[in-house]
């Protein structure tokens, strides 16, 4: 019996956690604004969002985003199906609708069958027509390591168009998926992971972000985004440090996965963890050993990041019921403040 081919063998960083580190993607970006002022150009590389935004015309804006990875688990239909979901969320956290998907597929040829390539394919029309969207067409290559993605499209109307950037004083903030599918993925990699808590992850990374669409109608959310290879702490930083505030983060009230600590006992965890800190540790008071793994921790599809106007909780709590969101949004995990000339983010126990 042919042996099943393991994706994760090729992957030097599993799902987001091969993003390029903030600090050095500063580098990048430095000086590469455009000189060109582009007027319908809401949302462009000036900030961190999670897509562009350009203004049509007339009353609405389209949403474009891309987003790829290297596997972040063995089986190629769920690969497929953790990439799609990845990328479509970037609509859903400016508050939009996806229209449509191309795929980018990167493989390689001599080391991997095209029939897996094809499950990893199937795997992402799921997703997609679970998001209402045609997988259109895309683009392939032949290259060393197993890339998978999709550019997605969608819509909003603009007086709906949520940044991560506009949060205001007093907000409070909540999460929509626990944290730690990057400890997970990595105990994967290790050959030390338990099945229900494979399990927990895997339903998580497929779980598109649909409420990201109502929140977008909702006012009194003012600020939205979702955690992804940064980790909380980094989207953190960029939603607080963006809008001139700082967030205090109660860190006992941040949902994890259950028994992260398993994993964490036998330094089990991303290398990107500590290159996440590394980008962001001069922005943060109070971190201790298990918050740095886990808020550093490289989320793939993590939950949506969502700053409330405290006027605005009624109406928000009767959409996360609607959405069977009521449990992990119950309590938020911090709330903004005052800016500080020192800390972005501030963590208390």
């Amino acid at each position: 019996m042919e042996e099943k081919i393991k994706l994760m063998q090729f992957s030097k960083g599993a799902g987001c956690g091969c993003k390029i580190p903030s600090s050095q993607l500063d580098i990048i970006l430095k000086g590469n604004e455009s000189s060109k002022d582009f007027a319908n150009l809401l949302v462009g590389n000036n900030s961190r969002d999670d897509a562009a935004a350009y203004d049509l015309g007339d009353g609405r804006a389209l949403i474009t985003t891309t987003d790829f990875f290297t596997p972040i688990v063995d089986d190629a239909f769920d690969f497929g199906r953790i990439a799609s979901c990845n990328a479509i969320n970037d609509v859903y956290a400016m508050g939009g609708k996806p229209l449509l998907a191309v795929a980018i597929l990167g493989w390689n040829m001599d080391t991997l069958p095209a029939e897996l390539a094809q499950e990893v394919i199937k795997g992402s029309r799921k997703i997609c027509e679970e998001a209402g969207i045609p997988l259109a067409g895309g683009h392939s290559i032949n290259t060393t390591d197993p890339i998978f993605g999709l550019a997605v499209n969608g819509i909003i109307p603009t007086t709906n168009l949520k940044k991560n950037n506009a949060a205001q004083k007093n907000d409070l903030l909540f999460l929509t998926k626990p944290l730690g599918v990057g400890i997970i993925s990595t105990a994967v990699k290790k050959g030390i992971v338990r099945d229900e808590d494979y399990q927990t992850a895997l339903a998580l990374m497929i779980t598109l972000n649909k409420v990201g669409e109502e929140l977008g109608k909702l006012k009194g959310v003012n600020a939205l985004t979702d955690v992804t290879g940064f980790g909380l702490l980094g989207h953190l930083i960029e939603m607080a440090e963006g809008s001139n505030l700082c967030a205090e983060l109660h860190y006992p009230s941040v949902p994890l996965i259950k028994d992260l600590d398993f994993y964490i006992k036998q330094y089990c965890y991303p290398g990107n963890v500590t290159r996440n800190w590394g980008s962001y540790e001069k922005k943060v008071t109070g971190i201790d050993g298990n918050s740095l793994i886990t808020l550093c921790d490289p989320q793939t599809s993590g939950g949506l990041l969502i700053a409330v106007n405290p006027d605005s909780l009624n109406e928000f709590h009767a959409l996360m019921k609607d959405f069977d969101l009521s449990e992990i949004t119950k309590t938020p995990i911090g709330k903004l403040v005052a800016p500080s000339e020192s800390e972005f983010v501030r963590i208390l126990y």
